[in-house]
């Protein structure tokens, strides 16, 4: 069933992002309608979209994830999940040109398996959507580096027996669409390599990302994200595909966003690789993150 309902949704954003140019024009006369952002910001929920900072942009980001509301690990007496703490992320990213941007950050980190995370992120928008194209494309790069205490046993995935066994990489390739001010879609097609994983798991992953984005009105907005991750059926036993919902609101030089997730992380090398909650059984969570952007050039 998981299969055929992914089938239909990538048959169906291909076909709408495949649409020819005539739909997205106005009429044969004039220039073409365009909108300069699909997504309301630089993520969709937990990953990113095509979006990038302007030049000059400087932006603070605070994202935040609570516990389980519901299963084993939530209910009433974990104030459904309020109670906990899953992960917190602080970063400033900046626009090196409009098309541009650069970022780190520091995380608490999930605990599936890594805590205490560094990261950093380049992004390039290499393809606006406009006059000469339906869509927009940006390529992503994405580091983090894990500088946890290691564990003394050997069998343990957080051993790290060489420096290079903390890092983990991420590269995406991010097409997106806006078909008018209210609807957007996009695919988000993902691999990620870690330099250091469980004898039951896979160092290089690929995940198919989906996103959709609905305005409710010119600040409001709900978004939908999923990523399906392609790995061997014999390993990886306990993973679960990341799926998300979140509620976004923008004002001048501010985004907030409260999402509902089944994952525990933050990042692509976090998110994609660790996320074990089903949501069939109550564990998911609510999250939030609000970014402040600052004009560093007049």
């Amino acid at each position: 069933m998981k299969r055929i309902l992914l089938m239909i949704f990538i048959g169906t954003v291909s076909a709408t992002l495949a649409q020819e140019d005539e739909d997205f024009f106005q009429d044969g006369s004039e220039k073409a309608k365009f909108y300069e952002k699909a997504f309301s910001s630089t993520r969709v929920i937990n990953g990113h979209s095509a979006e990038t900072l302007e030049a000059g942009e400087l932006e603070f980001r605070i994202e935040h994830r609570f516990g389980d509301i519901a299963g084993t690990n939530g209910g009433a007496q974990a104030m459904f999940g309020f109670d906990n703490s899953t992960d917190i992320r602080f970063a400033f990213e900046y626009g090196i040109t409009d098309n541009m941007m650069i970022g780190a950050g520091r995380n608490k980190g999930a605990g599936n398996p890594y805590r205490s995370l560094l990261d950093g992120l380049y992004k390039y928008r290499f393809l606006s959507q406009g006059e000469n194209s339906p869509i927009s494309m940006a390529i992503l790069g994405v580091g983090s580096y894990t500088y946890m205490t290691a564990s003394e046993d050997i069998t343990d995935v957080s051993y790290f027996p060489k420096l290079a066994h903390r890092f983990a990489y991420a590269t995406q390739l991010n097409l997106s669409r806006a078909f008018d001010d209210k609807a957007s879609l996009a695919l988000m097609p993902t691999l990620v390599h870690r330099n250091y994983v469980a004898s039951d798991d896979q160092n290089t992953l690929f995940a198919l990302g989906m996103a959709a984005r609905i305005s409710v009105t010119k600040k409001i907005g709900v978004n939908l994200e999923y990523y399906h991750v392609v790995d061997d059926p014999n390993l990886r036993l306990d993973a679960v595909n990341s799926l998300s919902i979140a509620f976004d609101y923008s004002t001048f030089g501010h985004n907030f966003k409260i999402d509902v997730t089944n994952s525990r992380g933050f990042g692509e090398t976090q998110f994609i690789t660790g996320t074990v909650s089903d949501w069939s059984k109550g564990q998911f969570r609510v999250g939030f993150a609000i970014s402040r952007s600052f004009a560093l050039k007049g």
